[in-house]
């Protein structure tokens, strides 16, 4: 024989779930004391009027929870709980497996919708998919980030970041650390000068990530679970577009190229070393520069520093060697053994990155 339904009241709402708010839930436990309570009574217990104990009982009328009386016709008896009660949940039950089931041809409907859904990338060929516009550009970052399981490892190259920049990546980087995925960031030594950038990577490592600078970056770009990458079609303007990368072999060298420099890179909360002759990493990055024979403005744009900075650090270098030229600073740091891997190292990085 199949036990009776047991029902527990005491400590609190209990009823809610099956679909009775707190006014029949008040009634209902009046009635299981008192069966054939009438409306002056049921008032009476709860201090209520009487057109608001009339309203509750009709409502429970409503859910098959109440009859009216064939003996004494003004007032109403309890159903019997048992089989009052387990009719309501029963009905509810059957609601949920409806709701269910549309939340099922909804999900369905979603699913088909989303495979006609095309991003419309400009270029497309196997593994690679190319994406212009910043709308385009920032659903993709939100897409990948979103579906990261593991590590996601960025290069920002730009220096101080705008506030728009770290207000959109705030929402994604937490989301990512909530959910265990290991976040690795590379700035630029710039970064440090920049209290809202410097405070943003302070925020990433007290929330779990971790934050390490350079003085010069190979490029911009952001790896998904070592599976997925991306990087910007034109290195010297990353608005420009994007490519989503998905091939092993240029997935495994862009993951090299991150571990390589993130064992160079140093911590965010340490000081930066000294080079031999007492350079900086800095001041070290710009004699590379020099001696690539670039610009001023490339040099500041590379090191995500001000023209005004970068000259000032140049012009203080000259001084130091004794150099007439920019070219000759870097001709001069060569002969003196100022120059160390990292010079060395950037014609490979430009080579890994595919010009």
């Amino acid at each position: 024989m199949t036990a009776p339904l047991t029902w527990e009241f005491s400590g609190g709402r209990t009823l809610d779930q099956l679909g009775l708010d707190s006014d029949a839930e008040s009634v209902y436990r009046v009635l299981l004391k008192t069966p054939r309570a009438g409306v002056a009574e049921i008032a009476e217990v709860l201090g209520w009027p009487a057109s608001r104990v009339t309203d509750t009982l009709n409502e429970l009328a409503g859910l098959a929870l109440v009859r009216r009386s064939s003996e004494e016709p003004d007032k109403m008896r309890l159903v019997n709980p048992e089989f009052g009660l387990a009719s309501l949940l029963h009905r509810q039950e059957q609601e949920l497996a409806a709701r269910q089931q549309a939340m099922a041809a909804a999900r369905l409907t979603i699913t088909r919708m989303l495979t006609e859904y095309d991003d419309t990338p400009s270029a497309e060929t196997t593994g690679v998919h190319r994406y212009t516009g910043l709308d385009a550009i920032n659903s993709q970052i939100e897409r990948l980030s979103h579906s990261a399981e593991s590590e996601i490892a960025v290069f920002a190259p730009r220096g101080a970041q705008t506030r728009a920049a770290l207000d959109a990546a705030r929402p994604l980087d937490r989301n990512a650390l909530t959910r265990g995925v290991q976040l690795r960031y590379v700035y630029l030594d710039s970064i440090r000068n920049d209290p809202a950038t410097l405070g943003y990577a302070r925020w990433l490592q007290e929330s779990g990530g971790e934050v390490r600078t350079l003085p010069q970056l190979p490029l911009r770009m952001i790896i998904y679970d070592r599976r997925t990458a991306i990087v910007p079609t034109d290195p010297e303007a990353a608005a420009k577009g994007i490519l989503v990368l998905d091939g092993t072999g240029v997935i495994t060298a862009l993951t090299s190229l991150f571990q390589q420099t993130w064992e160079q890179a140093q911590p965010i909360g340490d000081a930066r070393p000294q080079e031999p002759e007492g350079l900086t990493p800095q001041e070290q990055a710009v004699l590379d520069l020099l001696l690539e024979g670039h610009t001023d403005e490339v040099v500041a744009r590379k090191l995500g520093v001000s023209v005004r900075t970068g000259r000032r650090v140049t012009a203080e270098l000259m001084a130091r060697l004794g150099a007439r030229s920019r070219f000759q600073a870097g001709a001069l740091a060569m002969d003196r053994g100022w120059l160390g891997p990292a010079g060395s190292n950037e014609e490979t990085d430009a080579g890994a990155d595919g010009g």
